[in-house]
C-alpha cells in the first residue's frame, strides 16, 4: 500500500525571512486574488497543521541539569568486581615435551599464581576447572608449534583439577587447537598447608570519562518599521504568542527552533577527529548515541523480527551489564508498532484471548498498543519519541526500511559515580545536562535584546534577539543503554 501526500501545506523547513512557500496563501491563485474588487472572508487565525512542533522534552523526562564551571566535565565509572577474560589456546613445545595448558592473555591481565579459573572452550563446547601454576611473558615474534601465533602477551600456564591436561579437558588435542578462542573467569584460589601469602593484590581498574561543553548561538532581527507593523493574520505559537504583530511568532520560533537544537545537540553530537575543526577550536562534544555507540549496546536489525528472540538476546546482554530492573524505551512509529505486533503475537487466539482481555468490552474501543510489558526480571515502558518520527528531524533519514536508528532503551533510576570536582561519590541520573554557570553569569539558556526598539542600547533601527547556551551531556553508565538500530541489508 502507498501512501502520497498531496495537501498542500507548505515547506515545513523555515528560510532565513518568512516566503510564500512557507505558508498558504490564496493570493497565488489566478482568479482569487487581492487585485480582485470582491472583499474574501478572511480567516484570521494561524492554522496549527503541524500540531505541536517541537521536538524538545526527551532529555527532561530521563534526566536532569546541574551546573558547571568549566570546560569539562570528568567523571569516573566502577569497573567490574571479577576478572574475566578472552585468551588464546598457546600451547607450545620445549624438545620432545608439548606444554598443553598454556593460555595467552592480553597484557595487564590480573590473574595470579594460585588462582582458580574456569576456562571456557566456545567451539568444543567444554569446560574445565584449572589452576594458574605459572605465569610468564611470551617473546614477541616466536612462533608456537603446531601454528604460526606470534602473540605478545602473557602465557598463563593451567593445571586441570581432572584430567593431565587443560587442553585435553577441553576437548583439544595436542596443539592443534592452537589459537582457538576461549574465555576464563577467576572464581577463586587454591594454596597447600603451610605455604605463604600472595606475592601480588589486584588493583582496582580506575575508568575516567570526560565531555566537553558546546556552545551554541542563534539570533532573530527585526527592523523597527517591521515591529511596529499590524497583519491581517493572527499568530499563535508554541510559547504562547498571540496577536497581529507578524514578528512576535518569528521571535517565539526562533527561541522554540533554539531550545529543540540545545537538546538536538546533546543527542546527535560527536568528538571532532578534524584537524581542522579542532585547529578553530571546535573540538564537538559527545552527544548520546555517539556514546551509546562507543560504550553501550548496539541491537542492528531488531526492528526487523515479530518474535521475542532478538528481544532475548538484548536481556542477555542486560545480564552481563548493571542488570538495571527498569528501563524506558523511546521508540519511533515502526518500532513501537513492530514490538506492539511482537507483544500481540505471544496471545492464544485458539482460547479466545484478545490483547486486553479483563478490560475491552464489545462497547470500547479494541486496545492493539502497550505501553508497558515484563520480560524475565526487567519491566519496559514503552513511550513515542517525537524526535525519532518528525519528518523534519530524524524521521526524514532514510525510508521504513532503510538504515536508521529506531530507538533506544534508557536505563531509569540513578547511578552512583565518583564527581572529580566535588572529589565525592554522587548520585546522578544516568543521563543529565551540564550547562555553565559560575557567579553572575548562567550560560543555561541566555538570551539578550539589543538595538533600539524597545529599549534603546544602539543606534541599529531594530531589535536584535540573542539566544546562546554553553552545555554537554553526561552519559554515565552507558554500558547499560541499548541503541536499537534497523538495518534492510
Amino acid at each position: 500500500m502507498a501512501i502520497n501526500q498531496n495537501a498542500p501545506v507548505g515547506t515545513p523547513a523555515p528560510g532565513k525571512q518568512a516566503l510564500a512557500s512557507n505558508y498558504l496563501d490564496f493570493t497565488g491563485t489566478t482568479d482569487a486574488t487581492w487585485a480582485q474588487q470582491y472583499l474574501p472572508d478572511l480567516m484570521e487565525k494561524e492554522a496549527e497543521v503541524f500540531g505541536n512542533r517541537t521536538v524538545s522534552g526527551f532529555l527532561e523526562q530521563v534526566g536532569a541539569e546541574e551546573a558547571s564551571a568549566s570546560d569539562q566535565v570528568v567523571w569516573s565509572e566502577q569497573g567490574r568486581l571479577h576478572l574475566s577474560y578472552a585468551g588464546t589456546l598457546n600451547g607450545a613445545a620445549s624438545g620432545t615435551t608439548v606444554d598443553n595448558g598454556k593460555v595467552a592473555l592480553p597484557a595487564g591481565h590480573g590473574l595470579r599464581v594460585g588462582d582458580t579459573v574456569v576456562v571456557s572452550h566456545a567451539a568444543n563446547n567444554k569446560t574445565a576447572a584449572c589452576v594458574v601454576s605459572a605465569i610468564e611473558t611470551q617473546v614477541a615474534g616466536t612462533s608456537a608449534v603446531g601454528g604460526a601465533i606470534t602473540l605478545s602477551a602473557n602465557n598463563v600456564h593451567l593445571v586441570p583439577f581432572v584430567g593431565t591436561s587443560a587442553y585435553v579437558a577441553l576437548g583439544v588435542s595436542g596443539t592443534s587447537g592452537n589459537g582457538d578462542a576461549v574465555t576464563l573467569f577467576v572464581y577463586g584460589s587454591a594454596a597447600a598447608k603451610g605455604s605463604v601469602g600472595r606475592a601480588e593484590a589486584v588493583e582496582p581498574e580506575f575508568k575516567s570519562y570526560g565531555n566537553n561543553m558546546a556552545i551554541l548561538k542563534d539570533k532573530y532581527e527585526v527592523s523597527g518599521s517591521d515591529a511596529s507593523q499590524i497583519g491581517w493574520v493572527e499568530v499563535s505559537g508554541e510559547e504562547g504568542q498571540s496577536g497581529y504583530m507578524w514578528y512576535l511568532k518569528a521571535a517565539g520560533d526562533t527561541k522554540v527552533r533554539f531550545a529543540d537544537y540545545c537538546e538536538m545537540t546533546m543527542i546527535e553530537s560527536e568528538v571532532s577527529t578534524n584537524a581542522e575543526l579542532i585547529t578553530g577550536k571546535l573540538g564537538g562534544t559527545q552527544g548520546l548515541f555517539a556514546a551509546v555507540r562507543e560504550r553501550g549496546i548496539i541491537a542492528d536489525g531488531f526492528s526487523q523480527t515479530n518474535t521475542l528472540d532478538d528481544f532475548d538476546l538484548i536481556l542477555k546482554e542486560f545480564d552481563k551489564q548493571g542488570a538495571i530492573e527498569e528501563n524506558m524505551m523511546f521508540l519511533n512509529r515502526d518500532q513501537s508498532l513492530q514490538i506492539d505486533d511482537m507483544l500481540g503475537g505471544q496471545i492464544n487466539t485458539a482460547a479466545g484471548n484478545s490483547y486486553g482481555v479483563f478490560d475491552n468490552s464489545a462497547d470500547m474501543a479494541l486496545n492493539l498498543g502497550f505501553s508497558g510489558f515484563r520480560r524475565g526480571s526487567y519491566d519496559f515502558y514503552k513511550s513515542d519519541w517525537k524526535y525519532l518520527n518528525d519528518s523534519s528531524t530524524r524521521g526524514n533519514v532514510g525510508s521504513a526500511n532503510a538504515y536508521r536508528t529506531a530507538g533506544i532503551i534508557v536505563p531509569a533510576g540513578t547511578s552512583s559515580v565518583y564527581d572529580q570536582a566535588m572529589g565525592k561519590n554522587i548520585r546522578r541520573p544516568f543521563l543529565h545536562v551540564r550547562y555553565r554557570a559560575a557567579g553572575m553569569e548562567d550560560r543555561r539558556f541566555k538570551t539578550w535584546t539589543t538595538g533600539s526598539v524597545g529599549a534603546a542600547t544602539s543606534d541599529l533601527d531594530a531589535m536584535e534577539m540573542h539566544f546562546l547556551s554553553e552545555r554537554c551531556l553526561v552519559t554515565q553508565g552507558a554500558n547499560n543503554f541499548c541503541l536499537l538500530e534497523t538495518n534492510a541489508g
